[in-house]
């Protein structure tokens, strides 16, 4: 039996569309030359490691890992460097996705989001998680759960336009789009509830593009058509929201991690809003997410492309 078709799908898919070229970034432990050398193997990426060399290396004999066939940027030790020098293969087409390796998401976002040299966009970044849940029929998605702290409202509109891009990039042709808060009535006291509504009305001037997008909504209305109805609260998308986005970082959190953990989903992750999408991979991710990560990557790559050239 597949226990995770949705990811298996989003491979597949972004078999057909090629190869890209991946700057990976710091790839300075186990964890993440094990995953650039599995998508390598796949056919997913061409890698561009940059970081120290010899280091690299040194971890990748040691771990029965081979790199021998991978280019290489060095930069030395320093995980700004490598960054840097991640970003400039980026500006330069040389690369169209980077991979964060062992350094930290911070000193990583930190270089793209610089004004100087950055990747930034008019868009707020963000991350998009796709959810491959057991016996669900449709993969789920979820922003932001990573990065942005407490959004605010126009945060949220980006946020929420950036997972509705990446669904169309899945071919979900017109997403249904819940922005979760703890209730379905508005609520001063709970900001959540009123930056819910106002996205909702967003979307119908055309503010949010490309998705039916309804708020505020409790998490069991939003995926309960039974809760629904005791409630009395008319979501005729109940049981198959395509987007999930949450009121705060904290929410999301452990919203994504109790998926994880205690519904055995498995999921691939993507940054979003920027000139190109960026994976963050982590310690605790399985060898299938980040391969599935990278697959997401490349399939919103050729999304951006594409989109650039109708441009």
């Amino acid at each position: 039996m597949n226990q995770h078709p949705h990811l298996d799908r989003i491979i597949a898919d972004a078999l057909v569309l090629g190869s890209v070229r991946v700057a990976v970034t710091y790839p300075c432990s186990a964890s993440s030359i094990e995953a650039t050398v599995s998508a390598q193997h796949l056919g997913l990426i061409q890698p561009i490691m940059v970081g120290p060399r010899s280091r690299i290396e040194s971890i990748a004999a040691a771990h029965d890992l081979d790199v021998s066939g991978m280019e290489f940027l060095e930069t030395g030790e320093d995980p700004i460097s490598a960054a840097q020098a991640s970003v400039e293969l980026c500006h330069k087409a040389r690369a169209g996705v980077i991979m964060k390796g062992s350094l930290h998401t911070d000193e990583l976002l930190g270089v793209v989001v610089s004004k100087d040299g950055g990747m930034r966009t008019s868009r707020r970044m963000s991350h998009v998680f796709v959810l491959d849940l057991p016996h669900n029929s449709r993969p789920v998605l979820m922003a932001d759960c990573v990065i942005n702290i407490n959004p605010t409202l126009m945060e949220k509109r980006d946020i929420t336009q950036n997972a509705i891009d990446l669904a169309h990039a899945l071919k979900i042709q017109r997403p249904y789009v819940a922005i979760l808060s703890a209730v379905e009535t508005i609520n001063p006291a709970i900001p959540g509830t009123v930056e819910a509504a106002a996205l909702s009305k967003m979307a119908e001037r055309g503010q949010i593009t490309g998705a039916v997008v309804d708020g505020p909504l409790g998490y069991d209305i939003a995926i309960s058509i039974e809760a629904a109805r005791i409630k009395g609260i008319n979501w005729p998308h109940a049981e198959r929201p395509d987007v999930l986005i949450m009121p705060n970082l904290e929410a999301g959190n452990m919203l994504y991690k109790q998926m994880v953990y205690v519904a055995k989903a498995e999921c691939a992750g993507i940054v979003l809003g920027t000139k190109v999408p960026i994976v963050l991979t982590s310690r605790t991710d399985s060898p299938k997410a980040r391969v599935a990560s990278c697959a997401l990557a490349i399939v919103q790559a050729h999304s951006l492309s594409c989109d650039r050239l109708a441009a």
